[in-house]
């Protein structure tokens, strides 16, 4: 079977499935001072309506798909998926981060930062939702083809902590940096979460709208009061105080997507949050607190995802200018 022709910077690699189990396809990564491993596997697959062989000279069984800046390959079967490990000096440990490609043969791809729940880790993230089968069906769906990063946060809530431990800094300052170096675009990001890490996807868009132009989060985990907020989500009533989301207008330049089941104990400050951030798009239907709701709403948050990082039509140049007629 021929294989794709990587890019100028793209590196296939196979390997073994994570323990974690659903995470699997063919894995591309780019040269960096972290260690790496591929992993490979198939969470479903299978053919597709409208697939062909040997598109633009890749796999067979691909399919085209325009990234913006040309047209790249969608395997069949799950996205491609890189996991990495690397010290943290923000959060004091070694972390992993999983990136999940539905794509290949392109480079410079915006980038959909994935915050996981309490509990999870990366690995676990992206297995619990099945995100590399998702973002794969999506793309050949017609979403705008983006890469989704996931990366451990520990039980942090997203922001800094007391200890020292800071997830927001090493999002910041560790892993874009690692992105950008891969060749990926990070100056203009989405990003969604789940429970714990659907607050963390709002706050942090709330800190930096200047990155962030887009938030989808599942049952995002917000509380009214410090005192009724989960044994350590916060450091102190000051601490909760600093981090509110509930009772703030949206960022400036950010769409907001917010789903909650209806049986989930954050359903109520899920529509809250909705209503005060104008989220243009939202689903709240039955479900509880728990993956089976969260992967039945990830298809309409990565075709909201791909609409916000979808590049800007080019404006259709001004009409010749008249001329007088003569004589």
């Amino acid at each position: 079977m021929p294989s794709v022709r990587p890019s100028r910077r793209t590196v296939l690699l196979a390997a073994p499935t994570f323990a974690a189990g659903a995470v699997g396809g063919a894995l591309w990564a780019r040269r960096s001072g972290d260690a790496a491993a591929g992993t490979a596997g198939s969470a479903s697959g299978g053919d597709l309506p409208g697939a062909t062989d040997d598109v633009g000279g890749g796999a067979p069984g691909g399919v085209a798909a325009s990234t913006g800046d040309g047209t790249a390959v969608i395997p069949r079967g799950p996205a491609v998926v890189t996991r990495t490990t690397f010290r943290s000096a923000a959060r004091g440990r070694d972390v992993s981060m999983a990136v999940v490609s539905p794509v290949t043969g392109a480079d410079d791809l915006p980038v959909c930062l994935v915050l996981h729940g309490r509990g999870d880790d990366a690995p676990r993230g992206v297995a619990l939702l099945g995100l590399d089968t998702a973002l794969a069906d999506a793309a050949r769906a017609g979403v705008t083809p983006f890469v989704a990063v996931a990366v451990d946060g520990g039980e942090t809530y997203w922001h800094p902590r007391a200890s020292g431990d800071d997830p927001e800094r090493m999002i910041l300052s560790e892993v874009l940096p690692r992105l950008t170096d891969q060749g990926l675009r990070t100056t203009r990001l989405a990003a969604m979460g789940w429970s714990m890490g659907g607050y963390g996807a709002l706050l942090l868009a709330q800190r930096h709208p200047d990155l962030v132009v887009a938030v989808a989060a599942s049952s995002p985990a917000m509380w009214r009061a410090s005192g009724a907020s989960a044994a350590g989500a916060f450091d102190s009533a000051a601490d909760f105080a600093a981090h509110e989301v509930l009772g703030k207008p949206p960022a400036p330049g950010v769409a907001y997507r917010i789903d909650c089941g209806q049986s989930d104990p954050f359903y109520a400050v899920s529509r809250q949050a909705a209503d005060e951030l104008s989220a243009t798009e939202r689903g709240f239907g039955p479900g509880g607190h728990d993956p089976t709701f969260w992967r039945s709403a990830l298809p309409a948050q990565l075709a909201f995802v791909g609409r916000a990082l979808a590049p800007a039509a080019s404006p259709s140049p001004p009409p010749p200018a008249s001329r007088p007629a003569a004589g």
